[in-house]
């Protein structure tokens, strides 16, 4: 199964992928990353692994469309079997929304429909979290539409929320189960238990 990343920030989810796979965990391979960020920290780690990259951004591609174009066409030209959202901070285009339609997925770090949409993402899910007085959170890993944290959901994880959690601490915890469960269902979808084959 090849896999076409995309990523904004960090990568520490990509580095999750990778190393699953070099494992033997996850029978795929990261095919590309598309990164709207030249210099993000998933950029370097792509590159530090031989991976093939594309920096799609606005300042490469002003034009919206344009720019969703190319970032279809590097996902179809690398022949992407599967695309994942990781930590991507942009919405994606109708072009390539429709080229992998029911094959794209992302994951959040909430229960989704919970503090999911615009403005939930990173730290201010968290806070959100504490500030509502929830006593369990999570992450979901869901199919991509056109709106944010809309789609359907595929897999969620559940987690208490301690008395002493801080947004920090909530956000460690909940990102290792957000990788973990991402993990799960890229093994699912390559043996055919989930996903549009």
């Amino acid at each position: 199964m090849k896999l076409g990343v995309l990523a904004s920030h960090g990568g520490t989810t990509l580095q999750a992928i990778l190393d699953a796979i070099s494992s033997g965990q996850l029978l795929a391979e990261v095919a590309i990353l598309v990164s709207n960020n030249s210099r993000s920290g998933a950029m370097e780690r792509a590159l530090n692994h031989g991976l093939p990259t594309a920096h799609i951004s606005g300042a490469t591609h002003p034009d919206d469309d344009n720019r969703d174009k190319a970032i279809r066409n590097a996902l179809q030209q690398c022949e992407v079997d599967l695309v994942v959202l990781s930590g991507y901070m942009k919405p994606l285009g109708s072009a390539t929304l429709a080229a992998f339609d029911g094959r794209i997925i992302n994951t959040h770090p909430s229960l989704l429909p919970k503090f999911g949409g615009a403005g939930f993402y990173g730290i201010h899910v968290h806070e959100a979290v504490l500030a509502a007085g929830e006593s369990t959170t999570g992450a979901s890993v869901h199919l991509v539409r056109g709106e944010y944290d809309t789609g359907p959901v595929i897999a969620q994880c559940e987690l208490p929320v301690l008395a002493a959690d801080t947004a920090l601490s909530l956000q460690e915890r909940v990102k290792s189960a957000e990788q973990s469960l991402l993990i799960d269902v890229l093994k699912r979808w390559a043996q055919g238990q989930i996903g549009n084959r």
